[in-house]
């Protein structure tokens, strides 16, 4: 008798914040990031203030609001990666397949997305946040699949260096993004890329945290 009523419910919600993230996003684009209030988003979305924070509690959030999904990506391709296959094989996968969709959580937001991005100071900041989450979840789920011991150093090496090449991936989109390139050539590099980077790890993570065959 509850399961219809709740599904209800988070879906309203669910739409309540993509018309927000829409509204706002839509702003960011037309007059900058740094020069929208959270007051202006509510009113354009209409709905309160108060709604707006309750949904985002920060308004660089708003703008980037895949930041959940890009934050645990690495960690979930390495809890799903298929048995038999690395972290480092599994990662390398999923990314791959990311570029060829032109995902913008890999970094394919469109030239007026990314230059709203770089113009505002607070939103890097906030994107470099994000790495630094991603790279802490990837070294927790490293753990956790390896059964390393707590302080293990290794699980952060391999975190560092794995996430490290998605943000380097990441940055090259970002730029080739900002230099005009169409979504398909950037692609076709970061591909390019994304091969020679993870080969290069191959000597050195291409055996560890390997999923068992059962």
């Amino acid at each position: 008798m509850t399961t219809q009523p709740t599904g209800l419910r988070e879906r309203k919600k669910r739409q309540t914040r993509e018309s927000i993230s829409r509204h706002a996003t839509h702003l960011f684009l037309q007059r900058g990031f740094d020069q929208v209030t959270i007051a202006e988003i509510a009113e354009t979305a209409q709905v309160a203030k108060m709604t707006v924070t309750n949904y985002f509690a920060r308004k660089e959030d708003l703008a980037l609001d895949l930041g959940d999904t890009f934050v645990s990506m690495l960690a979930n391709a390495v809890r799903d990666r298929r048995p038999g296959e690395s972290a480092l094989a599994a990662l390398g996968r999923t990314y791959l397949a990311a570029a060829d969709a032109q995902d913008p959580v890999v970094g394919f937001s469109g030239p007026e997305f990314a230059r709203m991005i770089t113009d505002s100071p607070r939103l890097v900041a906030r994107l470099r946040e994000f790495h630094d989450d991603r790279e802490r979840a990837l070294a927790s789920a490293l753990a956790d699949e390896t059964g390393a011991a707590q302080g293990e150093v290794m699980p952060r090496v391999a975190a560092a260096l794995l996430a490290g090449v998605h943000r380097l991936l990441f940055d090259e989109t970002l730029r080739r993004t900002l230099d005009g390139d169409d979504n398909g050539s950037i692609a076709a590099a970061v591909t390019a890329d994304a091969e020679v980077a993870f080969a290069a790890l191959e000597p050195s993570l291409g055996s560890y945290a390997v999923r068992p065959i059962s």
